[in-house]
């Protein structure tokens, strides 16, 4: 986890219990574990907008404008004399 072994982990552990106290650390914890499942959320609906949009069709050409197109490429190609 993080390249941490147990040592260090319990170390950290100790640090933060001087900081904030035992009273304090449930709720130190409760708030860490709300912003980690925010944090997956929104990476996860982030990830679903982009492989939505990767996936998603190209927009078909409306009749008009494909016959607007096309003749543009008629008259661009005929001789003038």
């Amino acid at each position: 986890m993080f390249g941490l072994g147990g040592q260090e982990l319990l170390l950290i552990l100790f640090v933060v219990l001087l900081f904030f106290g035992p009273q304090k650390l449930p709720e130190l914890m409760r708030g860490l574990g709300k912003g980690m499942k925010e944090f997956k959320k929104a990476q996860a609906d982030l990830e679903d907008e982009f492989h939505k949009a990767v996936e998603a069709p190209e927009p078909k050409k409306k009749p008009v404008e494909a016959a607007a197109s096309k003749n543009e490429t008629e008259v661009s190609g005929a001789k003038t004399t």
